[in-house]
């Protein structure tokens, strides 16, 4: 909601989102492509092992949860 200041009084006038005027959409097509810089690749590439880590752990808790990792024998 957007609530503008009426110069003529101390009231406040209250815009619903819904009856507002649309806005003009940006678009970003005539940018280009964007070269990237080392620091940013090294941090992506850390997200990637640190992602990778972590379903590698899921997948070890799912299978000890499933029974696959069995330590003690049954009888």
């Amino acid at each position: 909601m957007i609530a503008q200041k009426n110069p003529s009084s101390d009231t406040f006038i209250v815009i619903h989102p819904l009856d507002d005027a649309p806005e003009v959409k940006r678009t970003g097509e005539h940018l280009g492509e964007m070269e990237m810089t080392r620091g940013v690749r090294t941090l992506l590439l850390v997200l990637r092992g640190y992602l990778i880590l972590m379903i590698a752990l899921l997948g070890y808790h799912i299978l000890d949860l499933a029974g696959v990792f069995s330590r003690h024998l049954h009888r």
